[in-house]
């Protein structure tokens, strides 16, 4: 391992991948030194110095302490899995692959190195509005939570005429393995597991092979119910998860995101009246202007490796129960599965 700065190597030099690296650059710990993607058209420098390939392979030559993995589903398991065989700490994005068998896959050949970390980009984590809704949620000074309910949508599943974001086996899934995710993600963060699940899934608008819309209804063992409706005919663009809280009423609305299209970030804090047969008309409303999230998320992982120590958030524990989770929605609605022959983890 490098004595001064961690290298790293970043596979899927996208609009993600090229994020990635303003926030990895910033770091004083880590230096881009390679990054790979599908539209270069052979090996070559960016202008900086850093070398490019047009896939990933070309990166396994290289020296790195540090993997990103920013590629299509299809790709990001076979990538994980090789670069942890090639001594490399790895940060792959959401979802982690296809399939609930890719993620296993990976944790199987996670354990055959225990001295390597491996993390997942569960960016809304570090969003500041769901840090504060967590540590509300955790002081238990509002009780515990009642119900949940949520929207994330957009306006299409993008590509939507052509890529692979809209074929199955590229995919795996439509808009809730790509977006809704992010939102189950937090549900399990604020809740937990949950148990039984309920769903209505379809592809009526866009007519792909992937969902454009999934409804679902889950329950947990203490009686925590969340209703999630992730939907790629949201004509304008939405992020919103209610959680009623025994003493008061929060809302996440809006979240910071590169296209700017999901409103302000909010988080608004509404205090049960007791005996008011009206409700409360008396709330706290925070508003947070600028996304420190991805930062914080490379900032984190950094840390992790230079001190060894375990990987808290985003862990492959996390990302194998969250695809179980989306995978039990397909599931739930037996038409949907067997149209599709979805398999229940």
């Amino acid at each position: 391992m490098a004595t001064e700065k961690l290298t790293v190597g970043i596979a899927g030099y996208g609009v993600v991948g090229k994020r990635r690296r303003t926030f990895i650059d910033l770091n004083p710990c880590l230096e881009t030194i390679a990054v790979s993607d599908i539209t270069f058209g052979g090996e070559g420098r960016l202008p900086d110095g850093v070398r490019y390939y047009p896939s990933c392979e070309g990166l396994f030559r290289e020296r790195l302490d540090v993997l990103f993995v920013s590629l299509p589903n299809y790709l990001a398991a076979r990538a994980t899995m090789e670069g942890l065989r090639r001594g490399m700490h790895v940060f792959c994005e959401k979802p982690p692959g296809r399939t609930v068998q890719d993620i296993q896959e990976v944790i199987h050949v996670e354990k055959q190195h225990p001295g390597l970390k491996l993390k997942y980009g569960f960016n809304h984590r570090y969003h500041d509005s769901v840090n504060e809704a967590k540590k509300i949620i955790e002081s238990g000074q509002y009780g515990p939570i009642i119900n949940m309910r949520g929207v994330y949508g957009k306006s299409s599943i993008i590509p939507f005429d052509t890529g692979w974001r809209s074929e199955r086996r590229y995919a795996g899934g439509g808009i809730l393995l790509d977006q809704g995710i992010h939102m189950l993600d937090m549900i399990r963060l604020f809740a937990g597991d949950f148990e039984e699940v309920k769903s209505f899934v379809s592809n009526d608008y866009w007519h792909h092979d992937v969902e454009d819309n999934a409804y679902a209804i889950l329950r947990n063992s203490q009686g925590c119910v969340a209703t999630i409706h992730s939907t790629a005919t949201q004509w304008q663009h939405r992020f919103r998860l209610e959680i009623t809280l025994q003493e008061a009423l929060m809302e996440l609305t809006g979240i910071l995101s590169g296209s700017k299209s999901y409103g302000e970030e909010k988080l608004r804090i509404i205090p049960r009246k007791e005996g008011s047969a009206v409700g409360s008309f008396a709330e706290i409303t925070n508003s947070y202007l600028e996304d420190s999230s991805w930062k914080q998320e490379i900032d984190e992982f950094a840390e992790i490796i230079l001190s060894n120590g375990p990987v808290l958030s985003g862990s492959s524990t996390d990302a194998l129960k969250v695809m179980e989770l989306v995978f039990r929605i397909y599931s739930a609605d037996r038409q949907w599965k067997e149209k599709y022959d979805i398999q229940e983890p």
